[in-house]
């Protein structure tokens, strides 16, 4: 497991309010891998968010059904705050900043 494959399955999880994904967004913060373990944090743009544990759950899932040997461990972290400039080009492009 490379932590660029793990990114790429956690690239299809859509915020849908926003419509983007959680790595254009820039909600992952960690990823570590070992043989056997897969662990995330990820974090929302604000903890009042109503999808937090929603989004949370869609990771973890589409994780392990991507890495159905791992122990897969999704974490919603709040620090260090989310700020947009966590983001990748394209997704402020695609909500005109």
């Amino acid at each position: 497991m490379e932590r660029n494959s793990v990114e790429d399955v956690l690239a299809t999880i859509v915020d849908p309010e926003l419509g983007l994904d959680l790595v254009s967004l820039g909600l992952v913060y960690r990823v570590e891998c070992s043989d056997d373990a897969i662990d995330v944090d990820v974090t929302m743009t604000t903890p009042a968010c109503p999808l937090a544990e929603y989004l949370r759950r869609q990771a973890e899932v589409a994780v392990s059904s991507a890495f159905p040997r791992a122990r897969v461990s999704i974490h919603l972290v709040w620090s260090p705050p989310w700020d947009a400039t966590r983001m990748s080009s394209a997704a402020k492009k695609t909500l005109g900043w």
